[in-house]
Order: structure tokens, then sequence, then C-alpha cells
């Protein structure tokens, strides 16, 4: 029998992991597995000592109001891995949270996977130091990581995006409705929901002859989006991302694996972000890279528009959203987007990954 012991702090985290803990119980079915997680992770078998929708604080200002929750969040993870006393700990993403498990589970010789690695190219680079330190198995999912792990010394394997699997020649379900769908992904956490999603709410009545509707995160209630809408005719899908850009036309999306998603389901998007003053002048002295949206990184170029802060508001958003409607750029845009799914890999990572970490057990 393999214990194995998962943390992650996010939806997409969630997806992916249980993707893993599918594939590591066909391995081997006297597998146990516990941790830190979501509702995907649990109906494949792990044990959920808690759950994300607890765990996740965006923004600098937003973690450093909620350190208290978060220093006890480590309290309790630690106690339980030491009684749990896993064959190996499988950290997905969440690097704040993350890396310092990383260094607990070393110094207690429990093994240690890092899936969907710490974006060390972008800011904090002297984390390399440490996964190098602390981490027996480093496997990025962005096509361009390796490359810089190897120039920083340390040895990766990239075995695809786990996306590909899900949406790689997969046909999805499709909504019906009478008119042409604009897809809103205003993000997965509360704090830039409530920054996001009101100025898309904004272009509704400018756009007459399309059907928006908002494709509702799972760990977000009804309640809280109705909240920010103020019209209960615009329909909130929740937990069917793929379904809603499946139908869509066009796409406003939250940076973040969303942008990626519309590129696989062939929607052209407008990518927002909006977050707090302070995490916003905070993370532009910290974050050094060109573009916020992957789309964007793995084209090294922008392929889709970026509207930041300021940016981010209904003239410009409307002008963008009206660009992209136009059939000859989004001939142009879907063609672009090929050359990104092409870098990605096949649609069978997830069960190569699976058996990596089994491996190392």
């Amino acid at each position: 029998m393999s214990k194995y012991y998962f943390i992650c702090g996010e939806a997409s985290g969630d997806l992916h992991a249980s993707k893993l803990i599918d594939h590591l119980s066909a391995l081997d079915d006297s597998s146990v597995f516990r941790g830190f997680g979501g509702d995907k992770m649990e109906e494949k078998g792990m044990q959920i000592i808690k759950h994300y929708k607890d765990l996740s604080f965006m923004g600098f200002y937003e973690v450093a109001k909620n350190i208290r929750t978060i220093i006890k969040n480590f309290s309790i993870v630690k106690k339980d891995i030491l009684q749990f006393s896993p064959d190996v700990l499988v950290l997905v993403d969440y690097p704040g949270f993350n890396m310092r498990m990383a260094k607990f589970a070393k110094q207690n010789h429990i093994k240690v996977v890092y899936y969907i690695t710490p974006q060390v190219w972008a800011w904090k680079k002297n984390r390399v130091h440490s996964l190098k330190k602390y981490v027996d198995l480093l496997i990025p999912i962005l096509p361009f990581e390796p490359s810089f792990f190897s120039k920083n010394g340390l040895e990766s394997v990239f075995y695809g995006h786990p996306l590909m699997d899900e949406l790689k020649n997969k046909k999805q379900p499709r909504l019906d409705f009478e008119k042409k769908v604009i897809a809103l992904l205003p993000g997965s956490r509360k704090q830039e929901i409530s920054k996001i999603l009101p100025v898309m709410m904004e272009l509704v009545p400018m756009f007459d002859d399309y059907q928006f509707v908002i494709a509702g995160a799972p760990s977000i209630s009804q309640e809280f989006y109705r909240s920010l809408t103020n019209d209960s005719k615009i329909p909130i899908s929740k937990n069917k991302t793929y379904e809603v850009l499946s139908s869509a036309k066009a796409a406003l999306v939250a940076s973040g694996t969303a942008t990626l998603e519309a590129a696989i389901l062939n929607v052209p998007q407008v990518v927002c972000y909006k977050t707090s003053w302070f995490s916003f002048v905070l993370g532009k002295l910290l974050v050094k890279v060109k573009y916020i949206s992957l789309v964007n990184l793995i084209a090294h170029k922008e392929i889709v528009r970026e509207l930041i802060q300021s940016d981010l508001n209904v003239k410009l958003l409307a002008d963008q959203l009206n660009f992209i409607l136009k059939k000859e750029n989004e001939k142009s845009i879907l063609k672009q987007y090929s050359d990104v799914i092409e870098k990605l890999g096949d649609n069978n990572s997830c069960k190569k990954v699976a058996q990596a970490i089994f491996d190392i057990v």
C-alpha cells in the first residue's frame, strides 16, 4: 500500500490533481490519498483535511490580511503529514504555501514531488535554490520552463500540459441559447471577481445581439455573483467552464489557466486583470514578465489583448470585444492559437506524470 499526501490550493489544481489520483489508483488500487484539495479530488477517493476554498488568498494585501489563518493552516497540515506518514508529498502549484511544505517534508525524510511548478521565471527566482534542495521530482507544465530550470542547474521533466488531457480532441457539450454567446470568466477568487465582473457587466447593454453567460467558479456561490451583476437575466453556469467556452463566439477572461482553456477551445478572447492598488503596485515592482496571460507567454508575443488595472475599463473592453468579434480578426487569432497548442504536448500527460510519481514511491 502506497500513501500519497497532496496539497493544492485552487480549483485548477483540484482538477489536475484529481486526474493524477485516478491514474495512481489504477497503478495500485490499494493506494491511500489524503491532504488539502477540493471536491474533484474527494470524488476520486482522497480524504480532504482542508478544502482549497478556505486557502485561496490572492494578492499581497489579501495574504497579509489573512496571515493568522495561513499560519494556522501550516500548523494543521504539518501535524497531519507527520501522523499520516506518507511515502510521498505531491505539491500542486500554490507556491507561497507549498514551498514551505517542501522544506518541511524534506526535513522529515519524506519524498517530494512538485507538479505545476512555481513560476520562478516571473518572480522570486531565488526559489530555484530551494527547489533544488527540497524537491525530488520537478514537473513543470509550461513548455518553456524546462529550459529555464536547466539554465539554473535544475533537472525537470515536461510531460505536457494537463489541459490537453481535458480538451484536445474531445467534443464538449454546448449550451442552448438563441443568441450568440459571450463567455464571462472573471476568475476563481472573490477578490478578483469583485474587481473584474462589474466592469464586464457594463458591456451587457452595449451588445444586445449577444447572450452574456458567466462561467461560475465551483467554490463561489450564486448569491455572490448576483450581488455583482444586479441582473438576474444573466445566466450563471456554475462549474461548466468548458461548456460555456465551447458555446461562445468570444470570451472575456481573467488572467490565469482560463486563458489557455479559451485558446485550446478556439475562442477569441480579451484578457482582464484588476486587483487592489497596493497589490498591483507591489506586483509591478516584483514581477518581471512582458505578458500576464499564458497564451502570450508561450507564444512570446501578444496574440490576445491584455487589459490590466486602469486599462480594464468599459471603453477599452468594448473596443477589444468588437475587435475580436470581427471575422477577419477571429481567423488571425485562431491561426496563432494553433502554434501555442502545438507546444503544449499530447493528451496523455497526466498518465505519464502519475507513472513518474508512482516510480518514485
